[in-house]
């Protein structure tokens, strides 16, 4: 990305962080302390390595930069934010970069790349003119037979290819609407995706690697580097339990809708492990370790990907031994066509499509209400291009009087259990909001 592309706009990021309290800005995009008296920053060596990255240039006297400024390179910087290869996205985040994709852009029965929404925990690596045949994933940990390393050519020309629509969600999907606020990135709906990826079997290649008999956990490292810049932290390093891991469509993915993966979607080779949320699919993938315990990398224990075990009350303070891992993502559905907003003459037919997913499980069936659930209409419902692909649904509603309406969306999966009409039990967090999806109507 160019430098222009890294600062943000002027509503969020950097110049937002600057002018809510620029000390505080400096300790959490540097890493920079404040000498009270001197105002002056201290860099570390990672931070001041974050820094130079962002500005493109060593800083000889970084010791002698007051603190609280933005440097001038950044704070210059005019060019609204863009994230190269993908269109009408919104930003959430520029350090590190996430950005969803508004529902009306997820109309496509399979996912584009330009409308496959942003998820990092780091920055990504750079990844311009490297040898892609050549890239590196290695296998370690307690429980695997083999300590060795794979190319992404020998990947290829080893083992067979698959290619399956898989969906990826992020298990911060529609945070926003939680209350009180949870904290993280402030997704509504569009955390979603389900693009065709093409690679090979993730048990097929751990077959080959060999797995102990005591193996618990499959997890992974990427080549993503940590937000303060310093190289001894992990972004994140996520993982499932062996079963999972085996599963048929748990893929080593290097192509994405026959073309190479996007470089913010972890160009050049990913896992994608579809229906559990998409933290343990790991992006930039250099490193598979197979562990004799449930694995304890970065984002994997505390509060990150879990929720209360039981049922709290919305503000509760849960301890860290009280959280469970989030497995498989619940049943949920979005309306992707009409675009909310739009006006409707009385007495017309207005014609609904969406998707609909169910984490592990198949979705069973799909109604849509115009009444705030008084009433729910049965919608027509496609069986899954394959396991863990989302399910398209279509329907028709008709409006006999003037007024606005909302367009209420209510899946049902395989297992009995519907979309709530109003968000879920609370967790501190915000994971796994699957109340239903509403768009705005006026009808005239």
């Amino acid at each position: 990305m160019e430098l222009e592309n890294l600062v943000g706009d002027k509503k969020r990021g950097i110049h937002e962080l600057y002018r809510a309290d620029p000390v505080a800005a400096d300790n959490q995009l540097w890493g920079r302390k404040s000498d009270p008296l001197t105002r002056r920053g201290f860099l570390t060596k990672g931070s001041l390595v974050a820094m130079s990255t962002a500005v493109g240039a060593s800083i000889p006297f970084a010791h002698l930069m007051p603190s609280g400024l933005i440097p001038a390179a950044l704070a210059q910087a005019d060019a609204p934010f863009e994230i190269p290869g993908k269109e009408g996205l919104v930003i959430l985040n520029d350090r590190p970069v996430n950005a969803e994709t508004p529902a009306h852009l997820l109309d496509d029965r399979v996912t584009p790349a330009k409308h496959l929404f942003v998820r990092n925990n780091g920055t990504p690596p750079a990844t311009d003119g490297i040898d892609v045949d050549a890239w590196e994933l290695s296998f370690g940990g307690e429980s695997v037979e083999q300590q060795i390393t794979l190319t992404i050519r020998e990947l290829k020309d080893k083992f067979k290819h698959y290619t399956y629509q898989l969906q990826l969600e992020c298990g911060g999907n529609g945070r926003s609407e939680f209350v009180p606020p949870a904290s993280g990135n402030q997704w509504s709906t569009g955390a979603i995706g389900c693009p065709e990826w093409t690679g090979v079997r993730l048990k097929d290649v751990l077959k080959h690697v060999g797995i102990k008999d005591d193996a618990v956990y499959v997890a992974y490292y990427g080549a993503d580097v940590h937000a303060s810049g310093d190289p001894s932290k992990v972004p994140i390093s996520r993982g499932v339990p062996v079963e999972k891991a085996l599963e048929d469509e748990s893929l080593i993915a290097w192509a994405m809708n026959d073309e190479d993966i996007p470089a913010m979607n972890g160009y050049p080779l990913r896992l994608v492990i579809a229906g559990w949320p998409g933290s343990v699919a790991g992006q930039w993938l250099n490193k598979i370790v197979v562990r004799n315990q449930v694995h304890d990398g970065a984002k994997m224990t505390g509060t990150s990907y879990r929720v209360p075990c039981k049922s709290v009350a919305p503000g509760t303070t849960v301890p860290d031994d009280e959280m469970c891992i989030i497995e498989s993502m619940p049943v949920k559905s979005l309306i992707t066509f009409p675009k909310s907003g739009i006006e409707k003459a009385v007495g017309q037919t207005l014609a609904l499509r969406g998707h609909a997913w169910a984490g592990d499980r198949d979705v069973t069936e799909m109604h849509v209400s115009i009444d705030f659930g008084a009433t729910w209409i049965k919608a027509g419902l496609e069986p899954a291009a394959n396991r863990f692909a989302w399910q398209h649904w279509s329907a028709e509603v008709a409006f006999t009087e003037i007024g606005y309406y909302e367009i209420w969306a209510r899946a049902t999966d395989s297992a009995g259990h519907s979309q709530p009409m109003v968000l879920p039990g609370w967790n501190p967090k915000g994971y796994l909001n699957n109340a239903c999806h509403r768009i705005a109507i006026q009808v005239v």
